[in-house]
């Protein structure tokens, strides 16, 4: 008794279009870790050295 298991396969086409849907948001979730890095290594640095003010 042999079963048919078609009912679980996708097609190449649809199996393109799920590939480029996680491959898009991969993208932009690496852009969304890596922009503010490097954002920040990118800003002039602070005139004031540090969190706290200076002591008098």
């Amino acid at each position: 008794m042999k079963k048919d298991n078609n009912s679980d396969k996708i097609t190449r086409k649809e199996a393109i279009s799920k590939m480029g849907k996680y491959a898009a948001l991969t993208a932009v979730g690496t852009f969304v870790i890596l922009n503010p890095l490097k954002a920040q290594s990118s800003s002039p640095p602070d005139p004031g050295g540090g969190l706290f003010p200076p002591v008098d």
